[in-house]
């Protein structure tokens, strides 16, 4: 079965088989406008991956063909 392409630009297979994602919402709003939509704190806090949730990974697995 194909893989999804757009799945696999996504989400990232760990060594250990575990599924890691980018945290929504810091791609727009950032703090340079002159009334920032989201707070520095805010910002720093969605750096860095983390687990794809329970109820979303057999859809992944899926679409990652694995």
């Amino acid at each position: 079965m194909k893989s999804h392409s757009g799945m696999t630009k996504r989400i990232k297979v760990t060594g250990g088989g575990k599924l890691v994602r980018q945290q929504a919402g810091r791609q727009s709003g950032a703090s340079f406008a002159s009334q920032p939509i989201r707070s520095s704190r805010r910002r720093r806090q969605l750096t860095g991956t983390v687990d794809v949730s329970k109820a979303d990974l057999k859809r992944a697995r899926k679409m990652l063909g694995r």
